[in-house]
């Protein structure tokens, strides 16, 4: 439904681009509502029934957490005796996981983490890679590209919890979520330049627009690793926490944050998502009026009504996400 969502708000704010430049030369109608209108018109309901199941794999153990962790998905990389390297089959997995998260109602917020002490995702499966056609690795690459991309799109929150290394595409995987959540000794950076090849899973694109464009391309150029604590300082992650005995610091930190994600509305917080990650790719005229658009999908949902209601009575609300 929000795959549907996401075309038409694209549609919407070319729309709505025209109906600006149509406004600032004098014709037609006052640019922000003449785009909200495109954009409302182009935004179907987002209030479905999903149902589909993810099920544990072997190197990728998805979780459906339970009791005060009611709705948070966590997905555990573990591959350890690769470093939880991406492999076509690990890539594989994450699709499957993902194409079944973005279709499930219950669903509240995804976490991503390592299964594997000190590692968070070490890349590529260069020893993979390096028996493979040139022809397979292309086509490897736009999978994991592809794969990447849908974790990006998944609807919900989501949280990258780095207790360890996160290198190349790794780094690339964590960039995708929402959030980033760090130990201080964990280590990041984008290293490919290093092996005379760039980013190709998103890293040229998401890092300059996580910390910016001079600062990203040093990085780059330069395959820096940093620290958590440095990581921190430059907006990479947006929390930094000591690590424990346990290893999982990050990830603790992460199921903290998701849990305050529960009690909000689902629908809103599906469409907040997608509001945001539209507006930003527009100029704020064509994002005020998605925003609009946006809006306008909460207004009917039984959520709101029971939103309000349980505001009335000075209660906790019970929302159904729909």
């Amino acid at each position: 439904g929000l795959g549907l969502l996401r075309a038409r708000l694209r549609l919407a704010a070319a729309a709505a681009a025209t109906s600006a430049a149509l406004g600032r030369t004098g014709h037609g109608a006052p640019p922000l509502r003449a785009g909200v209108a495109a954009a409302a018109a182009a935004v179907p309901s987002v209030g479905r029934s999903y149902g589909s199941q993810a099920k544990e794999e072997e190197e990728l153990r998805v979780r459906y957490l339970d009791d005060e962790h009611k709705g948070i998905v966590v997905l555990g990389l573990n591959r350890s005796h690769a470093k939880n390297a991406l492999s076509k089959n690990l890539v594989k997995m994450m699709s499957k996981a993902v194409d079944a998260l973005k279709s499930d109602k219950k669903v509240r917020t995804v976490v991503f983490r390592s299964e594997v002490p000190g590692i968070f995702c070490a890349g590529a499966d260069l020893k993979e890679r390096a028996k493979m056609h040139s022809s397979e690795v292309s086509s490897f690459v736009s999978r994991a590209r592809a794969t990447i991309n849908e974790l990006a799109n998944l609807p919900v929150p989501t949280i990258a919890a780095i207790d360890g290394t996160a290198l190349g595409g790794g780094l690339e995987l964590a960039l995708a979520c929402d959030i980033r959540v760090a130990a201080s000794s964990a280590k990041m950076g984008l290293v490919e330049t290093k092996l005379a090849i760039i980013p190709g899973a998103g890293g040229t694109q998401r890092l300059p627009r996580t910390i910016g464009v001079s600062l990203a391309k040093e990085l780059i150029f330069s395959a820096r690793i940093v620290d958590g604590e440095e990581a921190k300082s430059i907006g990479l992650i947006s929390h930094v926490v000591e690590q424990n005995e346990a290893g999982d610091a990050a990830y603790r930190r992460a199921l903290a944050l998701a849990r305050e994600f529960l009690p909000q509305g689902p629908v809103a917080m599906r469409v907040a998502k997608l509001a945001i990650n539209q507006g930003m790719e527009v100029d704020l005229v064509t994002g005020l009026a998605i925003e609009e658009a946006c809006y306008a999908q909460t207004i009917p949902t039984k959520d709101r009504i029971e939103g309000l209601l349980a505001f009335k009575e000075k209660r906790p609300p019970r929302y159904k996400g729909e």
